[in-house]
């Protein structure tokens, strides 16, 4: 792998990483399995690049593509909380609808961005190429996000977001709102999620509308594989590894393409990822057989 397709691909996978950070909220926190990803990552991205080509400010078409994808988080908790539909229906819903809905947004299934200023754009000025440029952005961005859910989870207000994940009825005994937090923890997950898209986006210079096919793989792949590497109860050792796992992901999935092992090619993306997710799931398990027989010792009979 080349120098510059390496720092592509770790560009990709901190862009990812706010991904990751989003499943991590629902998936670990919420324990809510939310497919709305899929349809909250392309909306970031057909919200930013619209606006962009409407002459918007690329910072303010970032936070709207974050306030959409939130937006898509909401619905999904409004079908789950107060239409009782179960968690991974009503996620799915989201998802289908969403696709038609980044049609509309968009006019078409795809927009360019070439020669359209990006948040990225007044950085491309100085000494530095553009590919250091948009890492360096990129990496301060994820860095302040990662700040913030560490924040935000360390906090009370964190803490009763983590107990609605673990035991729901006891929350809501000791007089909290478990409708608030689904809503608050959906909201914040798909925004992050939006927000990755409008950063793909305006990264590549392109958003279509399929850009978020396969998204909840990537995004539970980088939180499996994270926290199978870096294992801690404490929060922030939890945020720092989703965001490894995400990195590594897509370092392993470029370097398999590109060296060609076992006469892989580029048409062999799904089957990398997918035996990638297997091993990631599989690990876990396995560490823990491991573990466990290093424990009982060799054998005396």
């Amino acid at each position: 792998m080349s120098l510059f397709a390496f720092l592509g691909t770790l560009e990709i996978g901190l862009i990812y990483g706010l991904v990751a950070l989003g499943v991590f909220l629902t998936f670990r926190i919420l324990d809510f399995p939310d497919l709305t990803v899929d349809g909250s990552f392309p909306m970031g991205g057909a919200v930013a690049a619209t606006a962009i080509i409407a002459g918007v400010n690329p910072w303010l078409a970032t936070i709207l593509a974050m306030a959409c994808g939130a937006l898509c988080g909401l619905v999904t908790a409004f079908l789950a909380v107060r239409c009782g539909i179960l968690h991974l229906l009503a996620s799915i819903l989201t998802m289908i609808a969403a696709f038609s809905v980044n049609i509309r947004i968009m006019g078409r299934p795809n927009i360019a961005l070439l020669g359209e200023a990006t948040i990225f754009t007044p950085f491309e000025q100085g000494i530095f190429d553009q590919l250091h440029v948009h890492l360096a952005i990129v990496f301060l961005l994820v860095l302040f996000s990662a700040l913030f859910i560490i924040r935000l989870l360390t906090s009370d207000f964190g803490l009763g977001l983590r107990a609605t994940g673990v035991n729901d009825r006891m929350v809501a005994a000791q007089g909290g709102n478990i409708g608030f937090f689904t809503y608050f923890g959906l909201a914040l997950s798909n925004g992050f999620v939006g927000f990755a898209g409008a950063l793909f986006a305006q990264s590549n210079s392109f958003a279509d509308v399929t850009s978020g096919v396969g998204t909840i793989v990537v995004g539970l792949a980088a939180v499996i594989l994270g926290q199978t590497l870096l294992t801690g109860n404490r929060i922030w050792i939890a945020v720092v590894a989703v965001i490894v796992g995400s990195i590594l992901y897509r370092l392993a999935v470029a370097f398999a393409l590109s060296s060609g092992m076992f006469g892989m090619q580029a048409s062999d993306l799904n089957l990398v990822t997918a035996a990638l997710v297997a091993i990631a799931l599989i690990a876990p398990k396995m560490k823990g057989k491991i573990r466990f027989g290093s424990l009982r010792g060799p054998s005396t009979t």
